[in-house]
């Protein structure tokens, strides 16, 4: 004997089908990841923001054309490498001979965060400023600031890649 099956033997059953339930479940979860992976990135970003590099943008740019031309009218040109554990770093002038420096103040860090930072000890030796580091391969910064004898400032940020 063959049973019939009937709308009615069939209308509790809801498993394969898509219901309002497990639409709204799809979509809290759908939304819930998406605004969660929103919230640790947001967390990533503040967490490593350095900080700001001036108070008042508008007031550091007012003097900005006066100080870059002042920087170049200077003529130096920086040359940074990484030897055997000594950062050296060379200012010389377009003829490439070594330049007289007064002061130097330089910070080494990774572009991406400022936990590796730091600030070489630098000695004047045979035209050049060198300083013992240990820094890891990868790509590095080097936010150079010089000033000259007449006491013009010099600002530079070198970029390099050390191998290790």
């Amino acid at each position: 004997m063959t049973r019939s099956t009937s709308q009615n033997d069939t209308a509790g059953d809801t498993r394969g089908k898509l219901t309002g339930g497990k639409v709204a479940a799809l979509f809290i979860g759908a939304f819930g990841i998406i605004i969660l992976v929103n919230l640790a990135l947001a967390y990533s970003a503040v967490r490593t923001f350095p900080g700001l590099e001036v108070g008042n943008s508008y007031v550091a740019s007012q003097g900005f054309n006066d100080r870059l031309e002042a920087q170049r009218a200077l003529g130096w040109n920086v040359d940074v490498a990484v030897d055997d554990g000594e950062l050296v770093v060379a200012f010389t002038d377009d003829d490439g001979q070594p330049v007289r420096v007064a002061a130097l103040d330089a910070t080494l860090g990774r572009a991406t965060h400022t936990r590796d930072d730091l600030r070489p000890d630098f000695r004047y030796r045979a035209g050049a400023f060198a300083a013992p580091v240990t820094i890891a391969p990868g790509n590095w910064n080097l936010r150079i600031v010089a000033t000259a004898p007449d006491g013009t400032e010099f600002q530079q940020r070198v970029s390099f890649r050390h191998r290790g």
